[in-house]
């Protein structure tokens, strides 16, 4: 069973704690998380694209021209698909993206998102992100004393209101609740911060 250090918002150490090998000591299945990203990627796409075909097209009731006699190629409407303004063949119509996965590959792939970034480093613990008021000056400040830089994520308490409105406007920062865990923002990010609360939930819920 790993450890890793607990620091408070000062960067300064307070302590270490255990992580379990069942959670952040998995080999990567690099095919799984792939099939998980892509799939939360695909059911965030609206689908509602909508072309009409030429039975939608406004117009184009009557011949352009008479059938026979002309030496033109016979025609039947002017929303045929080869007419400017006419009908769209095989475009695109409403449809769901939604790929069917599995739920324990849905936690295989957090498993091997955050035993990733455990084993890449990236992954950090503080002991508690506090505010009295939601204040981004004072939330960028202490990812300043944590030195953490480039895209952040951080992973907060359900109910921690304050931190999530106090990080929320900076740039390059996501921040998620415990609940919206996923495996696309555990690896879409440099560092990936837990507080020690998030971290047990997600321990609770990935054993």
């Amino acid at each position: 069973m790993a450890s890793i250090n607990i620091t408070d918002t000062k960067g300064k150490k307070l302590g270490t704690t255990k992580l379990p090998d069942s959670v952040f000591g998995v080999e990567p299945n690099i095919h799984v998380m792939h099939q998980v990203v892509r799939a939360q990627q695909a059911a965030m796409r609206q689908g509602t694209h909508d072309t009409k075909t030429r039975g939608e097209v406004r117009g184009g009731g009557r011949k352009p021209f008479r059938q026979k006699g002309t030496g033109r190629a016979r025609q039947g409407s002017t929303r045929s698909p080869h007419y400017k303004g006419g009908g769209v063949v095989f475009g695109p119509h409403p449809r769901s993206y939604e790929l069917k996965i599995n739920r324990k590959e849905v936690k295989l792939a957090m498993r091997c998102a955050l035993s990733a970034k455990f084993a890449d480093g990236e992954l950090k613990i503080v002991d508690d992100l506090e505010f009295e008021k939601p204040s981004t000056k004072e939330a960028a400040a202490m990812l300043k004393d944590l030195e953490l830089e480039g895209r952040v994520t951080i992973v907060l308490p359900d109910n921690n209101i304050n931190a999530f409105l106090s990080f929320r406007n900076i740039p390059r920062v996501r921040v998620i609740a415990v609940s919206e865990s996923n495996t696309r923002d555990f690896l879409d990010n440099a560092v990936l911060l837990f507080t020690s609360a998030s971290l047990k939930r997600i321990e609770e819920v990935l054993k």
